[in-house]
């Protein structure tokens, strides 16, 4: 299970170094070095296994919508693990999510979220204003 929060940056070219602890985990059950990005509609890449992702496409594929396979199918990558645990992030993508090269690293479970450090503060931001609007602000 992925969780907790770290702060990364992006090098020239793109790539995002994978934390040790989050490396063996994002392996998939066949030992492949491909791994899977999604561009979310909350404004950021979930990074999750290739077999999951595999799994959902299957699922889209009888049952899904037009609208979920554009996400899941059209607007997705499946980049290789290199040996060094860094992996590229798609120019179209970064670019989706407003990616630049400050980045938050969010475990949310089954799968990692990737967010512009900017883009993740103004989220946060109207999330708790939200929160305070509808009157759920108790703890």
């Amino acid at each position: 299970m992925f969780y907790g929060i770290t702060a990364l940056s992006l090098d020239i070219k793109g790539r995002m170094t994978i934390p040790v602890r989050y490396r063996d985990f994002l392996s998939s059950d066949d030992k492949s070095s491909n791994l899977a990005l999604v561009e979310s509609d909350e404004g950021c890449l979930m990074l999750m296994k290739h077999s999951m992702w595999l799994k959902k496409v299957d699922t889209l594929m009888d049952n899904g919508t037009n609208a979920e396979k554009r996400f899941w199918l059209g607007l997705s990558d499946t980049p290789e693990l290199d040996k060094s645990g860094r992996v590229l992030i798609n120019s179209v993508l970064r670019d989706g999510a407003a990616i630049k090269k400050e980045i938050i690293l969010l475990g949310v479970g089954d799968y990692l979220e990737i967010w512009d450090s900017i883009r993740l503060e103004n989220h946060k931001s109207n999330v708790m204003s939200m929160k305070f609007i509808s009157g759920d602000n108790h703890k």
